[in-house]
């Protein structure tokens, strides 16, 4: 494990997103010590204020510290991402396991349920679900959840098909290991390190949807400080103050990014077939590049 740390911190892009990640973490966890400002407190006195010393990047259309307000909005972003993520990969798990280790009426009926899920769009489907719970951060952690966990359980139950026929899983099961604890001791682990992968680049999918269902105004609703809340609001003063809709965009952009850049890097790590199937893609099409050309160049000179 410290070979493959060592090989990731080696490339320019993974420095550049654990740099950018653990200021946004260090931002969301020490905001109060950062900023002195309530990020609702209104005042009109201060209504659009320039950026300075006091207000370091300014202050809103009702006077608010927009500085304030961009850390607590990283805390309430990555407060509800990291809330969705748990969830969806705890009942992934439970479900996926369950499903590809009994198989039977066990994996039908889990699976036609995780179909139903499947069907929907995930954005459509957590604006249905936020429009029956209401909204607020705790309904848009449950909708969210409730749209993404069936995608994992499906990816769980096809790594627990492909481990339990293995030789370790079959001398588990003669030395007289329970079916729990072949499941938490011998699959799980296993499945967990793929799931670390597809987490790590759910993330900034997640606080898209986040952010999105809250700029519609069926997610966190104002005062309350949080990146699409604050595009939301500044939409309207587009034209004249445009940095308004500019720092949140960009701490969008940013956080996304980041997770992005290692998700991929943790991918092409961990599971180096990728890697060889991306060269094999390469080779093959470089290959048939090749073999038009000579074809091409067959066809020029007959004529």
């Amino acid at each position: 494990m410290k070979l493959v740390w060592k090989k990731l911190w080696r490339q320019k892009r993974v420095r550049f997103a654990l740099l950018a990640i653990g200021l946004l973490i260090s931002a969301a966890l020490f905001a109060p010590l950062l900023s002195p400002y309530d990020p609702l407190a209104v005042s009109l006195a201060e209504r659009f204020a320039p950026a300075g010393s006091a207000h370091w990047l300014g202050c809103d259309h009702l006077g608010r510290d927009l500085a304030t307000r961009l850390l607590y909005g990283a805390r309430t972003s990555l407060y509800s991402v990291m809330l969705i993520i748990l969830g969806v990969l705890g009942i992934g798990l439970l479900v996926g396991a369950l499903s590809g280790y009994y198989g039977g009426v066990t994996d039908h009926v889990l699976m036609r349920i995780c179909d139903f899920f499947l069907t929907f769009p995930t954005f459509i489907l957590a604006m249905f679900l936020i429009g029956l719970f209401g909204t607020g951060l705790t309904n848009v952690i449950i909708a969210i959840t409730l749209t993404h966990w069936a995608w994992y359980a499906r990816i769980v139950r096809s790594l627990v098909l492909s481990l339990r026929k293995q030789p370790y899983i079959l001398a588990a099961h003669v030395s007289g290991s329970s079916n729990l604890q072949i499941l938490g001791r011998h699959i799980l682990p296993s499945v967990l390190a793929q799931l670390a992968i597809l987490s790590t680049l759910d993330i900034g999918h997640m606080m898209m949807h986040v952010s999105g269902l809250s700029f519609l105004g069926l997610g966190i609703t104002p005062p309350q400080p949080e990146w699409g809340v604050m595009i939301a609001d500044a939409r309207e003063f587009i034209w004249g103050h445009s940095v308004l809709l500019a720092y949140p965009g960009a701490a969008i952009l940013l956080t996304v990014l980041s997770f992005n850049l290692l998700g991929e890097a943790l991918r092409d790590s961990l599971d180096p077939s990728l890697s060889t199937l991306d060269s094999a893609f390469a080779e093959e099409s470089a290959g048939g590049l090749e073999l038009q050309e000579e074809q091409l160049a067959e066809v020029v000179n007959d004529n």
